[in-house]
């Protein structure tokens, strides 16, 4: 059950921004949960110079079937021109929570 489960990682410059994220994609079935991490530090390269900024990371639990609706869902609402999306597979996690996840990301 567990290989059609995603999280979803992306990451945001403000708390505020990061709920709105994380309460659209779940106002929309697009994820199940989106958990909102206290600030973190991140260090990248963006236009040749090295950057440090302080972002909002926001995991969302969702579908396979429903990331293509999730990412299309973040890079219209995201405010970064570039805006990290990651997905990776659940490859394993209780029954009873993966599907909770599949009946709350069912498309309604």
């Amino acid at each position: 059950m567990g290989a059609d489960h995603l999280t979803v990682l992306t990451t945001t410059d403000t708390a505020e921004k990061a709920e709105a994220l994380a309460r659209g994609a779940v106002e929309s079935r697009l994820a199940a949960c989106a958990q909102i991490s206290a600030p973190v530090t991140s260090v990248y390269r963006w236009q040749g110079e090295i950057e440090t900024a302080r972002e909002w990371q926001i995991l969302f639990k969702t579908t396979q079937a429903r990331y293509p609706e999730l990412e299309a869902h973040l890079l219209a609402a995201h405010d970064y021109a570039t805006p990290e999306i990651i997905a990776t597979p659940v490859v394993a996690g209780s029954e009873p929570y993966l599907r909770w996840l599949t009946e709350e990301t069912a498309a309604g």
